[in-house]
């Protein structure tokens, strides 16, 4: 445990003096949601690009009974290399987290989170750590006329399910704690095995993919490598600003503790405008997985403004159904309908930026959340009410910002 304290003020340490080895005043890059892999330059030339994102802090989590506090990080990384030679493209994309030294075993605390386990028990009021392996794949991109071609594979990777993955959202970016309805829209954006392909023209994309449909283990520095059982197909429109997407997916005994399958399907619409150093960004998302236990929904809307260069504020509205009542292992053959808990959140945050150079951004902000607490789980939580106080660094650099499913 000593040593988990330690690991965590080292990372916010570094982060401060990353951010003091900043040069010359640069103006900050804003996050972009509708980036592809056929934005790289046509020459026949490699092209890089390179994203962090890195929360330190503290959280405090009030509810009845039982308060939560940690000191942590929540943290991220891509890096993409991208080749062009005439009509074709090839992407190699690799990202990771430290948060499995970051972060304790159980992860971050969180009232009314759910999704995957500890200690073989299923998670509840925690956000688990996020594996050291993120992503690892590449793609082979062939344009053909108005006509773009994408196949790739991934040892780690996300199928075409959701809207794009919390973490590089641009309405969520400032936002260190992970939506409740991340098990309904996008958690499978961390899949072991994936296997996609997809159709573009005139900002409409067809894809679909194959890949594992079991969540990651608790073991969050291997890979979980098996047979890709699950399958997922989505329909997204991007033009501008504005970027939409449906999809449905298939998915093979997802959950570790239940011997079922689960169908997911989601609907999201982002919107983005950016002027020089100003952004303002949202998004609108519903989620449901269909369980043999029950059908669970999930609707999101947040967003991000960002007035000037020197700060920004996001906010953040949910309304998810859990069934926290019955969480548990069922036995094979065992099933029953779960109680349904309808949990509403609503977030409300800021990071005032302190530095911003060639190093990147160094930003102090705040957030607070409260909940809309159903009448079967008042008796356990009372009114909870979470604080996030953090030290936020941004790095993003190249201009090949390439998203791959």
């Amino acid at each position: 445990m000593r040593s988990r304290r330690v690991a965590r003020r080292l990372a916010i340490t570094a982060l401060l003096l990353t951010a003091r080895l900043a040069g010359a005043q640069t103006t900050p890059l804003p996050p972009d949601d509708h980036a592809h892999m056929h934005d790289a330059p046509a020459a026949a030339s490699w092209s890089t690009s390179l994203e962090v994102n890195a929360f330190g802090g503290y959280n405090r989590q009030y509810r009845r009974f039982t308060d939560f506090q940690a000191w942590e990080s929540q943290n991220w990384f891509m890096a993409t290399a991208t080749r062009t030679a005439g009509p074709w493209a090839v992407a190699l994309v690799g990202g990771g987290s430290l948060e499995p030294f970051s972060l304790d075993a159980i992860g971050s605390p969180q009232v009314f989170q759910t999704g995957e386990t500890y200690r073989n028990a299923p998670l509840i009021d925690f956000q688990h750590p996020h594996d050291l392996v993120m992503h690892l794949g590449a793609d082979v991109i062939r344009t053909a006329g108005v006509v773009q071609l994408t196949a790739g594979a991934a040892l780690v990777g996300g199928p075409p399910i959701g809207p794009t993955a919390f973490m590089h959202r641009a309405s969520a970016i400032e936002n260190p704690q992970v939506p409740l309805s991340h098990h309904q829209l996008d958690a499978t954006h961390i899949t072991h095995g994936v296997v996609h392909a997809a159709v573009e023209t005139h900002g409409v994309r067809v894809g679909a993919a194959v890949f594992r449909g079991q969540e990651p283990d608790e073991q969050r520095t291997d890979l979980d490598l098996g047979a890709l059982d699950s399958q997922a197909v989505q329909l997204a429109y991007t033009r501008g600003g504005w970027s939409a997407q449906v999809s449905t997916a298939w998915l093979t005994h997802p959950e570790r503790l239940y011997p079922s399958d689960a169908r997911r399907h989601t609907a999201s619409v982002s919107w983005t405008r950016t002027d020089g150093v100003r952004q303002l960004a949202w998004t609108a998302a519903f989620g449901q997985n269909r369980e043999a236990h029950g059908s669970f929904d999930a609707w999101l809307a947040e967003g991000t403004w960002r007035p000037s260069a020197r700060g920004a504020l996001y906010t953040r509205g949910e309304w998810i159904e859990k069934d926290i009542l019955d969480a548990g292992f069922h036995p094979i053959g065992v099933l029953h309908r779960h109680r349904t808990s309808r949990v509403g959140a609503f977030t409300l945050g800021g990071v005032v930026d302190l530095l911003t150079g060639r190093a990147g951004q160094l930003g102090l902000g705040a957030d607070v959340t409260g909940y809309r607490v159903p009448a079967n789980l008042r008796d356990g939580y009372g009114s909870p009410v979470s604080a996030h106080v953090f030290v936020r660094y941004h790095l993003r650099r190249g201009d090949a910002h390439a998203h791959m499913h």
